[in-house]
């Protein structure tokens, strides 16, 4: 497994980490011992970075995490990242927030804390929840503090409302054919030391191989209703699975892998966190690191990925 640096923390990560969004009725992992398979699984491979949120079932996907890695003895050897939604940041909530993803998750202490998205109908300053942070910082209950779904500009503000901490990640949507990140985001973070945790780093598995445009989600999955699988969409992020195909047998690689892949060589701050329905995934998602596709098959995915539009005005 290769291995990253969270930012300017002393975290050292693995660069596929585990999303852990699918302990949700969202995703459909209800079951604890079909979550703690997964967790065990990931760990047995090298990963050591695990995101999950409060909001990911509610508390489930925190709940199930911290329950396997206590089963497993595993806490002290993992990074877990949570999150507080935009609802969770009045001064009060903050900590009041942290307390309970620390009791659903078992543990004295996150690693990663971050602001799962800004307060946009809340109206709470942005230098309230920061310096809240900040000082679970100092407590010793959080160890960094990072961001989510944050524009430059809110990045920009919510780093200078600190006084003695630096954020040390920023988690956005980051895929191949999703890349609005690169105009702004990854480039303000690798001028500034930042990570980049890539969410849906296989465009919700349109780029597993796992669809084609006669095989579409059906309407009762989640992914039904994402533009990403609308088929004047998907036509066009299929003709980049084909590639992926391509490049993968002559590696003996997967379309997902090489996908993984490819985020992996795009910039030294980017660490993938997909997510596994079942331990075999995590195995797949793991097939992604420990190696590098030529700058040629890179530079074809980039060239093809380059004229995708996927648009959101599907209604």
């Amino acid at each position: 497994m290769e291995f990253r640096y969270l930012g300017v923390s002393d975290l050292k990560v693995s660069v596929v980490g585990l999303g852990t969004w699918q302990f949700s009725e969202s995703w459909g992992v209800t079951n604890y011992e079909d979550a703690k398979k997964i967790v065990e699984k990931a760990i047995d491979v090298g990963i050591n970075l695990f995101d999950t949120a409060a909001v990911y079932g509610r508390g489930m996907s925190e709940t199930f995490l911290g329950r396997a890695l206590k089963e497993l003895g595993a806490r002290e050897d993992v990074i877990v990242a949570t999150k507080l939604p935009g609802e969770f940041l009045s001064r009060h909530d903050v900590f009041k927030g942290t307390k309970r993803c620390l009791e659903r998750l078992g543990t004295d202490y996150i690693d990663l804390m971050q602001v799962h998205w800004p307060p946009l109908w809340n109206n709470f300053p942005t230098c309230e929840y920061m310096r809240a942070l900040e000082e679970l910082v100092h407590q010793g209950v959080i160890r960094y503090i990072g961001l989510s779904d944050f524009p430059v500009e809110l990045m920009d503000s919510a780093w200078a409302c600190l006084s003695t901490e630096d954020p040390v990640s920023n988690q956005v949507r980051y895929n191949l054919v999703e890349r609005d990140a690169e105009k702004e985001i990854i480039p303000y973070a690798e001028a500034n030391g930042w990570s980049i945790l890539a969410w849906s780093p296989l465009a919700k598995g349109a780029l597993t191989g796992k669809y084609t445009p006669d095989n579409l989600p059906e309407f009762k999955d989640v992914r039904a209703g994402s533009a990403l699988f609308h088929p004047d969409n998907f036509r066009q992020v299929y003709e980049v699975v084909k590639l992926l195909r391509e490049v993968g047998e002559r590696h003996g690689k997967t379309p997902g892998q090489v996908a993984l892949n490819w985020l992996i060589m795009a910039s030294d701050t980017i660490v993938v966190i997909p997510g596994a329905k079942t331990p075999e995934q995590v195995e797949e998602n793991v097939g992604a690191a420990d190696w590098r596709m030529t700058f040629d098959e890179w530079l074809a995915l980039e060239e093809a990925s380059s004229k995708v539009r996927i648009s959101n005005v599907v209604w």
